[in-house]
């Protein structure tokens, strides 16, 4: 049952805000609201989804702090009714829907808080995504750091060794490590490249969407706002409020699925179904030699669009007014002179 993970992990008393009421936009207001965020979505130049347990609910995975939650339910001395095991669930309709999203080319990275695997089930490839919390699906050395596809839920969570010897040939000889779940205890930090490519894209993107989280948990929850202070725009689709509320450019209170549906029909696109052929937990076809590692290479890439899109933002910011005319200003936070294109045609 999916609810074990929660009960694997140790006990930790500050859970943040728990069973807030859902709200619900009406029909209209939703509507209107998937429009806007498509078309924002079509003039971006960098798009980051942020997941959460709330994206997963429709597999029958329940999440932590809603009115059903695990966290809330917990404290009632209660369990979720509804539950499946990780094994079982498949990706649902926003899973897919991302997935599509990603191969058209109009979001670009999804940093996720997710440890079900349904993102790795529906066919994503590593290059598009930080698991901050771990993955149930994944297995990682302990000596070389290197991630591997299971084709079952790995039987422990935080960290502890599986007992089984590493893959990896290095250097012509088999790699001397072993084998351990990826998933995180409380007291763990995040894992380093992850939480590295999540940073630069958090940053990089001119539009971040959370979809399913009450962003309580730091440093993900953290991470939409980074965009802020270049310029960028962050989107919030949940049932219940979140801590950046105040923070969003839009909030969108509905389903998660219903959103995607209509932001991908929007777009003249179809969501394809889940099939094996596309999980490499049911098939090691796609990923070759089942590897799910962060290549230096990724890294470096969005490290690049970092300098070029945020580094000294500031210092180097245009600004773009009616009439081809320039002049030299100062910035009070700055004492480099800055030029601003004025444009009054």
């Amino acid at each position: 049952m999916s609810c074990n993970y929660a009960d694997g992990l140790s006990p930790y008393e500050n859970k943040g805000v728990l069973g807030a009421p859902e709200r619900f936009d009406d029909d209209a207001t939703v509507q209107e609201k998937c429009e806007k965020l498509t078309d924002w979505i079509k003039n971006a130049r960098h798009v980051v989804l942020h997941t959460g347990a709330g994206i997963s609910t429709s597999a029958g995975i329940p999440d932590f702090r809603g009115p059903n939650g695990v966290w809330t339910l917990e404290k009632q001395g209660k369990k979720p009714n509804v539950d499946i095991s990780f094994r079982d669930a498949i990706p649902t309709k926003t899973h897919m829907a991302i997935k599509k999203l990603l191969d058209q080319n109009y979001i670009h990275y999804i940093i996720s808080q997710n440890i079900d695997g349904l993102h790795l089930r529906s066919g994503i490839n590593r290059k598009f995504i930080a698991e901050l919390h771990g993955n149930m699906f994944i297995e990682q050395c302990n000596f070389c750091d290197s991630q591997f596809v299971r084709s079952s839920p790995t039987s422990t969570v935080g960290k502890k060794c599986l007992e089984v010897n590493c893959k990896r040939i290095l250097r012509g000889r088999p790699c001397r490590g072993k084998l351990c779940d990826t998933i995180l205890d409380w007291e763990h930090s995040l894992p380093e490249k992850d939480l590295e490519m999540s940073d630069y894209h958090s940053s990089v993107a001119d539009l971040n969407i959370c979809l399913g989280t009450t962003l309580q948990i730091v440093p993900s929850g953290n991470l939409p706002l980074r965009c802020k202070k270049y310029g960028g725009k962050v989107v919030i689709v949940n049932l219940q409020p979140t801590k950046h509320d105040k923070k969003a450019d839009l909030i969108i209170n509905t389903y998660v699925d219903a959103v995607l549906e209509k932001v991908v029909k929007r777009l003249g696109l179809e969501i394809s179904g889940y099939t094996d052929a596309i999980d490499p937990t049911r098939t090691n076809l796609r990923y070759g030699s089942a590897d799910w590692n962060i290549s230096n290479n990724d890294i470096k890439e969005i490290k690049a669009l970092y300098d070029l899109y945020c580094k000294n933002f500031k210092k180097r910011k245009l600004e773009i007014k009616k009439d081809g005319e320039t002049k030299i200003t100062k910035k009070e936070d700055t004492k480099d002179d800055v030029i601003e294109i004025i444009d009054l045609t």
